[in-house]
């Protein structure tokens, strides 16, 4: 997936092919500001508001207790890029803001904006001293039970779109009865497989503060004890042997040192069943001698910048399939979230 700048008019599209508009602005002060209303619209109730009957950008302001004529400007960025339509003074909701930004819809993101806002935003400050000194931030260990509360929201968001396709695209061995699904969280890997393969169960194994704050989104689906949270760390805890048919990491390996990850994937070697599969599931990093993508590339950058190391290569994955004694089985690309995938790796 790319991100371009479309001309409207023929007199735009000649401008663009000269190279006579100033991309680089565009990237420096529009799209920053673009970012910034969003997150802030989301979290101030402005979508909210205009869901709720508040079509005007005065009666807006009004209803979120903001300045008239900032909610005005912050709206109109709005509708030039879609969230909004306007007319005749009134702001209607798109599809995409409705289906994407309300928090009741069932794909809303909304959890994943409000994190964005307040903590994130600030971590992209560090981006300079993350190009000086390669050091990541080691979020996990700071947060306190506000940020967990806010970092499992934003998962939960996150993963929402991806779950169902995962559980229809999953190699799932035959006959599989256990799975255990590493920093799971709020669970709706193993929920959505659960509800697909009705003889499934799961374990959800997480740190203290993600299940805490997770439990409560788990306990929303109702299953019961076919999928469970259990305490630990896959990187110290042992695992049961032989004892599942299939193992998922999603989100994970980014946080891990190469280290890490290949001694994960040894225990994970010994936890398997034989057939049984682990998938791990992630954003990969393009080939730098490929098309540049920017899905990939920029997940990449900011998960060094916050986490342990960035994205891997499916190359780099499967060499700690194979150092484990595990054999690389299938790469499985998500239709609908360019630059992601389950990297499958099989036991004999």
């Amino acid at each position: 997936m790319q991100l371009k700048v479309s001309p409207d008019n023929i007199l735009e599209w000649i401008a663009l092919q000269a190279n006579l508009v100033p991309i680089p602005l565009l990237h420096a002060q529009i799209f920053p500001v673009v970012s910034k209303a969003v997150l802030e619209a989301t979290d101030r109730g402005i979508f909210k508001a205009v869901a709720n009957g508040h079509t005007t950008a005065e009666a807006v302001a009004q209803a979120c207790s903001l300045h008239a004529g900032a909610t005005q400007q912050l709206m109109g960025v709005l509708a030039a890029v879609g969230y909004f339509t306007f007319k005749e003074g009134h702001y209607t909701l798109t599809s995409i803001t409705e289906k994407w930004i309300l928090e009741e819809s069932t794909s809303s993101l909304h959890g994943f904006m409000l994190f964005n806002n307040r903590i994130v935003w600030s971590w992209l400050e560090g981006m300079g001293e993350y190009l000086e000194t390669g050091k990541g931030i080691d979020f996990h260990s700071s947060f306190g039970s506000e940020q967990w509360e806010l970092y499992q929201s934003a998962m939960w968001s996150g993963a929402i779109s991806e779950a169902e396709e995962f559980a229809r695209r999953v190699p799932m061995p035959r006959g599989a009865t256990r799975m255990l699904d590493i920093g799971g969280s709020h669970g709706l890997h193993s929920v959505a497989a659960c509800r697909k393969y009705p003889k499934l169960s799961s374990t959800i194994l997480d740190l203290p503060g993600a299940v805490e704050k997770a439990a409560p989104l788990l306990a929303k689906q109702g299953m019961g004890d076919r999928v469970v949270h259990r305490v630990g760390n896959v990187t110290t805890d042992e695992l049961e042997k032989e004892a599942y048919d299939i193992v998922l990491m999603s989100s994970v390996a980014h946080h891990l040192t190469v280290e890490q990850n290949q001694t994960v994937a040894a225990k994970v070697q010994q936890a398997l069943r034989p057939g049984g599969i682990f998938i791990i599931n992630e954003f990969i990093r393009p080939d730098p001698s490929a098309k540049p993508e920017l899905v990939g590339s920029s997940t990449d950058l900011f998960f060094g910048l916050t986490s342990a190391s960035g994205n891997w290569s499916i190359e780099e994955i499967q060499s700690w399939y194979r150092s484990a004694g595990l054999s690389p089985y299938k790469v499985i690309g998500y239709r609908a979230i360019p630059g992601r995938y389950q990297v499958v790796g099989k036991k004999g």
